[in-house]
């Protein structure tokens, strides 16, 4: 699946995560997107919530070169949701990118609702967003 440059950013900041876990052996890569969503108030910002998957492949954990990785259909998948501010196509650091995953049978109403409060926090509830702005009297 070809992702869109923002969309990317986050999936990466997931694999990063993913992939550093002590627990982790095999190699995770990007399998597919399961909802993206992008509210674009103006002035160069976005804010993205991308709900994916990741799958293991049989390549070991640190490999560079992931062309030839293919996936392990005998793993269940890691279900993640990112949401983040960018500015410029970048990631913000303020508010902080929220980032969760889990192995796919794990996932739970609960924590899908606790994800939900999470991006609202990070301001990708859709058509909620107000912009303040204040003139100086200078």
């Amino acid at each position: 699946e070809d992702l869109p440059e923002t969309y990317r950013k986050g999936v990466d900041l997931a694999l990063k995560m993913v992939n550093s876990l002590s627990s982790v052996q095999h190699h995770f890569l990007f399998y597919k997107s399961v909802e993206k969503s992008a509210t674009e108030p103006g002035f160069d910002v976005s804010y993205i919530l991308h709900h994916f998957l990741l799958r293991a492949t049989r390549c070991q954990k640190g490999t560079v070169e992931t062309a030839g990785c293919q996936f392990r259909e005998d793993r269940p998948p890691i279900d993640c949701t990112v949401c983040y501010k960018t500015y410029r196509g970048e990631i913000e650091p303020e508010p902080k990118p929220y980032v969760h995953c889990i192995q796919k049978p794990a996932l739970t109403v609960g924590m899908m609702n606790s994800r939900r409060m999470q991006c609202n926090a990070v301001g990708c509830n859709s058509g909620a967003i107000t912009l303040l702005s204040s003139i100086g009297n200078e």
